[in-house]
């Protein structure tokens, strides 16, 4: 394993809907120490974080889309009513009202996005899951704009997306904190959990229906993680405050990073706390003795 001034850094996105605009700190951290990925995984809203910075976007970058894209209301609602419904059999067919999520990332993602993850600038794997196959499934070639829509597919919101003859869901049902799927040689691996836990509502002693489905998706979530951590955990995990934000808070993207941008010294600290101590231990030799 390298201990170099450039170590090999392998990024996981996670997810949890808006809480996930907090990533953008973590890419700024990483481009101010003059470190960049060698490879990126990303569920759900970090898959849509993950391509922009994949594609060669800076978290700069990626900060100015954020707050252009959901600084005006207007705009935003004007994109999501061309996303309603067209037919009757859309409107009514299956008993609830869902979003076309290939469509949904037409509208949001940047227009200059890469057509496949053959051109991106960084290798980059999608997590999704497939829904009659019971699996999760890694997508790492092909249409990039199609595997990022079947990763933020989340049941109720969105239709699922097919892809090889697969009908996939949002991939934070599956691995919502994926860092086990980047490459076995990587020096240093950070994994950003954003899917925060339900708060309990003040105004009223249970939650309402909206409430209660996005909250058992945080729990199921909470859980995978939970159990993925017994087992193996990344060099550096980090975990930005988005408990007061709910997966569709995309309206308050503003806030959210304003609330997190505590994220970007800590991403600083633990690599550079990590970075010095391994270079410590390669001069002291495994003798314990300094050369």
């Amino acid at each position: 394993m390298s201990t170099s001034a450039s170590p090999r850094i392998g990024l996981a996105l996670g997810g949890g809907g808006a809480r996930g605009l907090a990533h953008v700190h973590v890419l700024e951290a990483l481009d101010e120490m003059g470190l960049r990925p060698v490879a990126v995984t990303g569920s759900s809203i970090g898959a849509i974080i993950g391509a922009g910075y994949a594609a060669g976007m800076t978290g700069a970058a990626v900060r100015e889309f954020v707050q252009a894209t959901f600084a005006k209301q207007g705009d935003v609602w004007g994109k999501v009513w061309q996303l309603r419904p067209k037919t009757f059999a859309d409107l009514f067919g299956g008993g609830l009202v869902q979003f076309d999520a290939e469509r949904t990332v037409e509208l949001f993602l940047p227009a200059d996005l890469p057509a496949t993850f053959e051109d991106l600038v960084i290798p980059f794997t999608v997590m999704a899951a497939d829904f009659y196959g019971c699996q999760e499934v890694a997508l790492s070639s092909g249409p990039l704009r199609k595997a990022i829509a079947a990763s933020i597919a989340i049941p109720i919101l969105f239709r699922p997306v097919e892809i090889d003859g697969r009908v996939l869901i949002d991939g934070g049902v599956v691995n919502p904190l994926p860092f086990d799927r980047l490459p076995a040689d990587v020096d240093l691996v950070i994994a950003v959990d954003v899917v925060g836990m339900p708060v309990r509502p003040a105004n009223r002693p249970i939650p309402n229906a909206s409430e209660s489905i996005f909250g058992a998706s945080q729990i199921l979530m909470q859980t995978l993680t939970a159990e993925k951590l017994k087992s193996r955990t990344p060099d550096i995990l980090i975990k930005p405050a988005v408990d007061l934000f709910k997966v569709m808070d995309f309206l308050k993207a503003l806030a959210i990073l304003k609330s997190t941008q505590a994220v970007k010294d800590e991403v600083k600290r633990k690599v550079e706390t990590l970075l010095e101590g391994r270079a410590a231990a390669d001069v002291i030799g495994a003798d314990g003795r300094i050369p």
